[in-house]
């Protein structure tokens, strides 16, 4: 898996976690929507550690917790 997708991944999972839509987090985190709509189908490949860290204050949590997640085990190489 790569960056990107894991990323998606993982926003969608504490989404589900915690019961929010994609409108209320954007509410919460100060994420425009349409930034988190491009990060969560695909659109966005390389969201910005910056608007990472929104999201992780709009969810409650730190980044530490955001990358802790197995999603981001075992990524495969960016550059070939």
């Amino acid at each position: 898996m790569r960056i990107g997708e894991a990323v998606r991944r993982r926003i969608a999972e504490l989404c589900d976690q915690q019961d929010l839509t994609i409108n209320k987090l954007s509410n919460i985190s100060g994420v425009t929507q349409s930034t988190v709509n491009n990060i969560i189908s695909g659109r966005n490949h390389s969201a910005t550690i910056s608007t990472i860290k929104k999201l992780c204050d709009g969810f409650g949590i730190t980044i530490q917790e955001f990358f802790a997640s197995d999603l981001f085990a075992d990524l495969e190489q960016e550059v070939k």
